[in-house]
């Protein structure tokens, strides 16, 4: 069973003369590792706004572990399941943004255990432990007191991906994650992700790192104009494109 499917996702702003995504399948299989990348505009942010609730599709269906989160009615129009059913599926999803979204007047500790404690009825020292883990799995075991303006950039990134882990998400999205990071800061960012890759951790991962996606991810969709232009193995999608559009935009990262 897959984790994510998303069938004929279609989204439109400006009164719907803005097309941002035009009919847009793409699923992703328990252990998968799926690399987004495309131009700016090409519609991967609000792919995974769609994807993770944050923003309604105008059509199509959005499944998580079998589930319907969305599908459409007779006048095919999205149509999203009940309060209850929703509560279920977003336990099923963490968020890593760019910008990290730490709260600024809570310590690493109190970011990490705030929703497992708030939402999951976790004990507070269930979470704490789980925290202390995720901390020491990050490289950040002495930071558990410090507040995020102590913090660089990549150590900020670091405590968003532990506060997402601690949900136990059955699947994780990245949105860009490094570039808010000065370059040197993006290489530590970029190895924890392996990481998670190499132990099983299903993810969809939207980023301009090349590199990063050739040798993380198991599959790359290349997203242009709102449509999937190209997908397939990393080899496949960036060694020989076929597709014009395609080879324009990898042309921007050769060295």
């Amino acid at each position: 069973m897959n984790v994510l499917e998303l069938n004929h996702v279609k989204k439109t702003f400006n009164n719907e003369t803005l097309h941002v995504l035009k009919d847009i399948s793409l699923s992703v299989g328990k252990g998968e590792v799926v690399a987004i990348i495309g131009p700016s505009g090409s519609g991967k942010s609000t792919l995974l706004r769609c994807a993770t609730l944050l923003t309604d599709m105008d059509s199509g269906e959005l499944l998580y572990m079998g589930d319907y989160a969305a599908k459409n009615d007779a006048s095919g129009k999205a149509v999203y399941a009940g309060k209850a059913e929703l509560k279920k599926i977003r336990s099923r999803f963490g968020l890593v943004f760019q910008n990290f979204n730490l709260f600024p007047h809570m310590s690493v500790m109190q970011n990490i255990t705030l929703a497992p404690t708030l939402t999951r009825g976790v004990s507070k020292e269930e979470a704490k432990q789980k925290a202390l883990s995720l901390l020491e799995r990050m490289g950040l075991a002495d930071k558990a007191a410090a507040y995020p303006c102590e913090l660089s950039g990549g150590q900020q990134q670091r405590v968003s991906i532990a506060r997402a882990l601690a949900l136990n998400p059955d699947i994780l999205f990245f949105d860009e994650p490094t570039s808010a990071l000065d370059p040197e800061l993006t290489g530590e960012i970029l190895a924890v992700i392996r990481e998670l890759a190499a132990s099983g951790m299903t993810m969809v991962v939207v980023t301009h790192e090349m590199s990063f996606a050739r040798e993380a991810a198991d599959r790359v969709v290349f997203l242009d104009g709102g449509s999937i232009a190209a997908q397939g193995r990393p080899d496949e999608v960036m060694d020989n494109p076929a597709n014009e559009r395609l080879k324009a935009f990898l042309s921007r990262f050769a060295r």
